[in-house]
């Protein structure tokens, strides 16, 4: 289990040692013992504000810090909570746009901790819990809450409609499909329909469910988990659409069409998820966002290690570096028609991952490929990556021997790596 953290504050250390203690994930899926938990502390989640909901395999946490900045753009409160944490784990807890500050997260974890007594919870499901109780105490206009894992059974589907505004799903891939089953799923046989009925778990009676277009056996899982839940399904391609040219993001749907700028955040895959957090907005009318705050917050989103140019420091020095947290297929993919040239890579990837997904598409813009563990995990060993693959140490070994030459350098196959890079260089994420 990766160490969640290090603090100053030795009651936040306590905390923490307790979360790296559990697991990330029960044997058996399921709500009943969050719901338990929540019980036990009041049923915070009952109490929250209007909240968005985002799913998704890739692309889920963009679209939570486009739908964050947009909503902060104009004036709202809003509280957000997203996993992984990068770099701290004060990362998963964003009260009213500002981080919990470790004195209230000790606190608030102890709390939490003491009502779980013999319950056997999860990390996640204390993590939310917690999330759920700050959240419901300090007031905001909005919440933006992003999926764990799946969707159906994770800890955050225990949100009902009388508290959600919008769910929204954005693009699916496979990755942890061990823990996504779907037994009852229409098409049993095809992985990502499975996937999808496991994502389209968050659809809620009279809540839009946004989603972007998908193939077939996706579609239908889809389609018929919003007739299960008695909802209106607002797809990418029927009733919004969204394209981005050298103008910039072009969107129109029932209401109208909006000329808007190019998102802050870099990759042709992330228009997808600015006009998936443009539709979730644009599709519910409790929280207001004019067209000017929509275009701000796409121009002003932050959302580390996605593609994110390090700062000249300590790791990077003043060499071109790109951070990328993605780890499977559909990351590759982005990441392949995204970065220009050739660049040194510097990989990381838990063992339960596929290297062949990272490898595969960025082969022909690979100059040399070194391979470095990931802090606290499992991760898979040099020679898995080809025959031209240097094991290296760490980050800062690898770092040590990269050519002396100008091809940037792209550092990705886990989220985990890309906090142990921003903490390297000193860039840690507020």
């Amino acid at each position: 289990m990766r160490d969640m953290g290090r603090s100053d504050d030795p009651r936040v250390q306590a905390q923490l040692d307790r979360l790296s203690s559990l697991s990330i994930q029960r044997d058996t899926l399921g709500l009943d013992t969050v719901r338990e938990l929540l019980r036990r502390l009041g049923d915070p989640q009952d109490r929250l504000a209007p909240t968005f909901h985002v799913a998704g395999t890739n692309g889920k946490g963009s679209t939570c810090a486009f739908l964050r900045a947009m909503l902060e753009a104009a004036g709202h409160r809003v509280h957000v909570t997203t996993s992984p944490h990068l770099v701290r784990y004060n990362e998963r807890f964003r009260v009213a746009g500002t981080l919990i500050d470790d004195a209230r997260l000790a606190d608030l974890l102890e709390e939490v901790f003491d009502a779980a007594t013999g319950l056997g919870c999860s990390f996640f499901e204390i993590t939310i819990a917690a999330a759920f109780t700050e959240f419901a105490r300090v007031p905001a206009d909005a919440c933006v809450v992003e999926v764990g894992l799946g969707g159906r059974l994770d800890a955050t589907n225990v949100l009902d409609a009388d508290v959600l505004i919008s769910c929204g799903i954005a693009a699916l891939g496979i990755d942890h499909e061990r823990f996504l089953l779907a037994p009852e799923s229409s098409v049993p046989d095809d992985p990502m329909a499975r996937i999808a009925f496991e994502k389209a778990g968050i659809a809620k009676s009279g809540v839009p469910l946004v989603t972007l277009n998908y193939g077939a056996g996706e579609t239908l899982e889809i389609e018929r988990a919003a007739l299960r839940a008695g909802t209106a399904l607002k797809m990418h391609g029927r009733e919004w659409h969204a394209s981005l040219d050298d103008a910039g993001l072009h969107y129109r749907d029932f209401a109208g069409v909006l000329d808007l700028p190019h998102p802050s955040l870099p990759g042709l895959h992330q228009a997808a998820n600015a006009g998936l957090a443009v539709a979730m907005l644009r599709h519910q009318e409790r929280v207001a966002a004019a067209p000017a705050d929509l275009a701000r917050g796409l121009r002003e989103a932050v959302w580390p290690a996605r593609l994110q140019r390090l700062s000249p420091g300590p790791l990077a020095g003043e060499r071109a570096v790109f951070l990328d947290g993605g780890h499977n297929r559909s990351a590759g993919l982005a990441l392949a028609e995204a970065i220009e040239g050739e660049h040194h890579l510097v990989i990381g990837m838990l063992d339960n991952k596929d290297p062949r997904a990272l490898i595969e598409p960025l082969a022909d813009r690979t100059r040399s490929i070194q391979v470095v563990p990931v802090p606290g995990h499992d991760a898979h060993r040099a020679e898995v990556f080809g025959s031209s693959a240097i094991a290296r140490v760490d980050l800062a070994d690898a770092f040590a021997h990269l050519p002396a030459d100008d091809a940037p350098v792209l550092v990705t196959g886990s989220l985990y790596l890309a906090g142990e890079a921003l903490r390297l260089n000193r860039e840690i994420p507020d």
